[in-house]
């Protein structure tokens, strides 16, 4: 303590640093990382999002250039804040902009399933008929019979191929969870719930 240049911190209590040349000390904080349903719902989303713009065409990526004039940010950034937007409104993304809302998701077969894993779900899927099908929402609840929202999507998981996907849901606590998922088109179209399915994470 007898120092002018003190850093670090002290009992988990108090921490010194320097801001702009000049010595202080204050209370310690530890960050939070909040998980509420809406902080993971929007997680979720900011994560598929931030993942897919590097994958768009050319074409569609020039369409929010005037949008990011507006806004006066990147096409990326603008990209993100409108479809986080959509997203805070249940409304599900788009390539370009403005959303077209159009388009048809793609035909699963056989249907959405969930297997029993250790400490985990693993979650399963075929796409059959691609359509203009982008990607899968994917909802859980610790109860049967739930309302798939904002709140309890967990993960949205690129889709824009015929083929074979699985994702896995861990860690879990030891329980039964429930799961159900909605196919979404890339013009902002959500299509109808696929049916609930369950597995026990042990």
């Amino acid at each position: 303590m007898m120092s002018l240049g003190a850093s670090g911190s002290i009992g988990n209590a108090i921490t010194f640093s320097t801001w702009k040349g000049r010595p202080y000390a204050r209370e310690l904080v530890v960050p939070a990382n909040p998980k509420s349903g809406l902080q993971t719902g929007f997680r979720s989303m900011f994560r598929f999002l931030s993942q897919q713009w590097i994958n768009q065409s050319a074409a569609d990526q020039a369409t929010w250039d005037d949008l990011a004039d507006q806004i006066v940010a990147s096409p990326f950034n603008a990209f993100m804040r409108h479809n986080q937007r959509r997203w805070r409104n249940y409304k599900t993304p788009t390539q370009a902009y403005p959303a077209l809302e159009a388009g048809t998701v793609a035909t699963l077969s056989p249907s959405f399933d969930a297997d029993t894993g250790v400490g985990s779900v693993l979650l399963s899927w075929t796409i059959s008929v691609l359509a203009d099908n982008w990607g899968i929402i994917i909802y859980r609840s610790p109860t049967g019979t739930f309302t798939p929202s904002l709140s309890n999507a967990v993960q949205i998981v690129l889709c824009d191929t015929a083929a074979a996907f699985s994702w896995l849901d861990t860690p879990l606590e030891v329980q039964t969870w429930y799961y159900n998922a909605a196919l979404i088109t890339n013009e902002g179209v959500m299509g109808t719930l696929e049916g609930e399915c369950e597995a026990d994470a042990t």
